[in-house]
């Protein structure tokens, strides 16, 4: 694959926040996402799942810059959107480039304007209680970034522009006069999915969409979704931590602990052949409809508690809860190769998970 292929380029991705110390003068940081790197090819999802807290939705608000990263390179498009300026450079087969001394050559220092970028990347939020304005109508909700971005010419255009939206995502015209407080969890979450294509995208972050949402109304999200993939060609950063749905609607899956990614592969790679402890416990952790085979398969119970991201572990992040741990896991952090084509995984023993 080319590198022209990738929509979405991320390379050693650093979110740090600063929280106080013991001291009063002393001060520490939250590692949310430390080095994380991954693409998402034009058209497809990139499914992102782990425990709450392991820092997934800090890396999909870091990538559209809502939250400007502390250090890494995103790549939208071909074009440097933000490189710190000490990632080093790759090309097209994932190879650190290197110069006439065989140095490996680094980007430089870049940080541009994200208002072009914004009208071709959004978000669609958690909580739909919380991310629609309530003292603003579902009309000027969807229609606010039609306004900013100047996509209609007259009042005439905006409200066509608007209602097409609303029956999209399976509303209707009257709905455009309502306020927030009148729709349900389900019917919110539609509106800010309209509200996210309502300037036309090319990418999506979708952060947790479903969670919020009763499960007989998260078949219908996901399936809605899906449609609007096929129908506007749409590019998808999906992030859960219910894999049973990732794997449904993803094309690849990254599994992230505390701020780290541990494995990535395509779906069914991850489904039935991962290699991570971790990754074997989530799976095992999701339900099986069939009662004969849920109770011939044994579940994988993880012991303690989700280590400080402050003050993470030694070596390994995960070695603290893992079953196969030793020294090796304490002294050295495991490095990200590949298991596999396309299946990558950061373990010191992955032998030991199969």
């Amino acid at each position: 694959m080319t590198q022209t292929d990738n929509l979405v380029e991320v390379r050693n991705l650093k979110q740090y926040f600063q929280v106080s110390g013991a001291g009063f003068f002393k001060k520490n940081w939250v590692r949310a996402v430390d080095d994380v790197s991954f693409s998402i090819p034009r058209g497809r999802t990139l499914g992102l799942v782990g425990e709450s807290g392991c820092g997934k939705t800090t890396t999909g608000r870091t990538l559209l810059r809502l939250y400007e990263p502390t250090g890494g390179r995103i790549v939208y498009d071909g074009k440097t959107i933000f490189d710190s300026g000490d990632v080093p450079l790759y090309d097209e087969n994932g190879r650190p480039v290197k110069n006439d001394r065989g140095q490996i050559r680094h980007g430089k220092k870049t940080s541009v304007s994200m208002l072009p970028y914004r009208r071709r990347m959004q978000i669609v939020f958690q909580d739909p209680y919380a991310s629609l304005d309530p003292r603003m109508t579902i009309g000027d909700i969807v229609g606010e970034a039609i306004d900013i971005h100047r996509l209609a010419s007259s009042k005439e255009e905006r409200r066509e522009k608007i209602i097409r939206m609303l029956e999209r995502v399976g509303l209707n015209s009257e709905h455009a006069n309502r306020y927030p407080h009148e729709f349900s969890g389900g019917q919110r979450q539609r509106v800010g999915i309209a509200r996210a294509l309502a300037v036309d995208p090319e990418f999506i972050v979708c952060d947790e969409p479903i969670s919020a949402l009763d499960v007989s109304i998260q078949a219908q999200v996901i399936n809605m979704l899906e449609d609007l993939q096929g129908e506007y060609g749409l590019t998808y950063l999906f992030i859960a931590h219910d894999l049973s749905v990732v794997k449904h609607i993803s094309s690849r899956i990254g599994v992230m602990y505390l701020g780290k990614l541990v494995e990535m592969g395509e779906s069914s790679e991850i489904t039935f052949h991962s290699c991570h402890p971790y990754t074997r416990s989530l799976i095992s952790a999701v339900p099986i409809a069939d009662p004969k085979i849920s109770r011939s398969t044994k579940r994988i119970v993880l012991e303690g508690d989700i280590p400080s991201p402050v003050n993470p572990p030694s070596g390994c992040r995960f070695r603290t809860r893992c079953p196969y741990a030793d020294r090796c896991c304490a002294e050295e952090e495991p490095e990200w190769k590949e298991v596999s084509p396309g299946h990558f995984c950061a373990c010191h023993h992955p032998e030991k998970a199969v």
